[in-house]
């Protein structure tokens, strides 16, 4: 059990100490340009959807 405490307050220092954590306006501009990244692929992904959709229907309906 001790191997377990001392990794746990090796862990708790390391956050606390060690880590450089983001500024808040720098975590906005990050979720921002996700947000954005994820709008464009998702119509991107759409709109090949809706070609393939059309292009399979006329096809199938030339038959």
């Amino acid at each position: 059990m001790n191997k377990l405490t001392q990794l746990i307050k090796d862990s708790w220092t390391e956050v606390t100490e060690n880590v450089t954590w983001p500024k808040f306006s720098e975590l906005q501009a990050s979720s921002t340009l996700v947000l954005v990244a994820s709008l464009i692929f998702a119509l991107v992904v759409g709109m090949i959807d809706f070609l393939f959709k059309s292009g399979l229907e006329l096809f199938y309906q030339s038959f």
